[in-house]
């Protein structure tokens, strides 16, 4: 039995931050109806990457929606409002991503929901939260990395601000929503009563920071400064860091940099006295990177490994998917749609006693569940 199993979760979020969250839950054994609109179902059916879709709907709406349920309302429609009430009435939890108002035009902001369904965890995501000057914002990933500070952590001295390359402040903000969620499911074991669970995109970038945030608030508000080249972390020391070798890179984090030298054998680095090996970072780093580059990947990893240095070779995705690590981890799953269609996806990477967590049940079209949602809630 999967830990969550026969909880109830009413998903009227769009996109990718509150489906995220909706896929954990829905990984971990809940039931999650998403609430969509009739006939074209909610916006992230159309999100493009590589122009990739199958049958209707984007491959990354497949990859966030896996094992949910679709049941179509139309909010403006007394009938649909109604059985929309009468789902609520008997769900465990709510969650929504628009701005702020947009669900007060439909009394099915948390007020309105405590009064239909007192016990009700309701989790909400917003871009910037639902005050401020940044409140009515569009809550945009890229937008979200850029006003974060986030995009001069990545990249090089020279290079322009750098966002990742990833929807990460969505995933991100998308995880703690369900930590909110279970530590209110938590209580409401203990008290009986709901929750209102509230998470901004931009929050969540900053919690993500706060080890360098922290750094920045403390050293008297100096700002982060990336390594000239292969830059890894604008707060630590040399040698952490990206290097090219003869036929490929490799990465070295962590190190005591006269151990180091002993290691390779490189008596260049012994001149180096520990109070100088961040702010010489570049110049130290600029040394390595000029031994490293004469000899391939394997002949570093075999010197370093044997001495327990913390070092990896930088993979791409083929070399990734293709190593017996990767297939160790059994990280992979296909799932089918109703059509009959296989998607190759990753597994939800948490484990239950020694269990993995598989499903093959792909994203549902738009009202797949309408009849099923209907009958088994008696709307």
């Amino acid at each position: 039995m999967k830990p969550l199993e026969g909880l109830v979760v009413l998903e009227f979020s769009q996109f990718m931050s509150g489906p995220v969250a909706g896929l954990r839950l829905a990984d971990l054994g809940a039931r999650v109806i998403k609430i969509e609109r009739p006939d074209c179902g909610e916006g992230g059916r159309n999100i493009d990457i590589k122009d990739l879709y199958i049958g209707d709907d984007s491959l990354v709406f497949h990859t966030i929606n896996r094992n949910k349920e679709s049941y179509t309302a139309d909010l403006k429609n007394a009938k649909d409002k109604e059985n929309v009430v009468r789902l609520i009435k008997q769900a465990d939890v709510m969650t929504h991503n628009f701005r702020p108002g947009v669900m007060k035009r439909f009394d099915l902001d948390y007020n309105s929901v405590k009064e239909i369904n007192p016990r009700i965890i309701y989790g909400v995501i917003t871009g910037f939260g639902k005050k401020g000057p940044w409140s009515s914002k569009p809550g945009q990933d890229l937008l979200v990395q850029s006003m974060s500070g986030l995009t001069y952590l990545s990249g090089d001295k020279e290079d322009p601000p750098t966002p990742f390359g990833l929807a990460a402040a969505d995933i991100i903000c998308g995880g703690q929503l369900v930590q909110g969620i279970l530590a209110a499911l938590i209580r409401r074991s203990k008290t009986n009563e709901g929750a209102l669970v509230e998470l901004s995109l931009l929050e969540s970038l900053l919690d993500l920071q706060f080890e360098v945030l922290t750094t920045h608030l403390n050293d008297g508000g100096k700002l982060p400064e990336r390594a000239k080249h292969g830059n890894a972390h604008a707060y630590l020391r040399a040698p952490y860091g990206v290097y090219k070798t003869k036929d490929g890179f490799i990465v070295i984090a962590m190190e005591n940099i006269h151990n180091l030298g002993d290691i390779l054998k490189f008596d260049k680095l012994y001149k180096y006295e520990k109070h100088e090996w961040f702010s010489k970072k570049d110049e130290i780093q600029s040394e390595l990177a000029s031994l490293l580059k004469t000899k391939s990947t394997d002949h570093w990893l075999s010197m370093m490994k044997s001495e327990d240095i913390w070092c990896a070779e930088v993979f791409d995705y083929q070399k990734l998917l293709d190593h017996n690590g990767f297939e160790a981890l059994q990280m992979s799953q296909e799932v089918e749609t109703t059509e009959g269609e296989t998607i190759k996806t990753t597994r939800c990477p948490i484990r239950i006693d020694g269990k993995r967590l598989f499903n093959s049940k792909a994203a549902p079209k738009v009202g797949e569940d309408k009849r099923k949602v209907t009958e088994d809630f008696n709307l």
